[in-house]
């Protein structure tokens, strides 16, 4: 996990596959308990998507809403993006097309 801080308010994630995503999402929920910051979350790397890693990105939105910040999803792939549609998390998540518009759209909700 490629983590930088790209601003003050904002923290920008570029998430690795399996088996390091999973303790990258705990990594950064731990984090995100004591920061309260808005966080995009790059999926570029991200071709798999199981239960567990809902579960963590489920747990990691929780945490980020319950410090007052936002959350943002970019650079999905297809498959990665069906499982959000079958499972209805693309309801539940923002979700921006690449990281530029993600950025952007936490800005403007700043």
């Amino acid at each position: 996990m490629t983590t930088q801080d790209w601003s003050e308010e904002i923290v920008m994630v570029n998430l690795a596959e399996d088996p390091e995503l999973s303790d990258e999402l705990n990594a950064l929920a731990e984090r995100m308990e004591k920061d309260s910051k808005d966080v995009v979350l790059d999926f570029a790397n991200i071709k798999f998507l199981n239960s567990s890693n809902i579960s963590r990105l489920l747990r990691l939105r929780k945490i980020v809403l319950d410090n007052k910040g936002h959350l943002c999803l970019c650079n999905i792939a297809i498959q990665v993006w069906g499982v959000f549609l079958l499972t209805g998390l693309d309801s539940i998540f923002d979700v921006a097309e690449d990281t530029a518009t993600a950025l952007t759209s936490l800005q403007m909700k700043s």
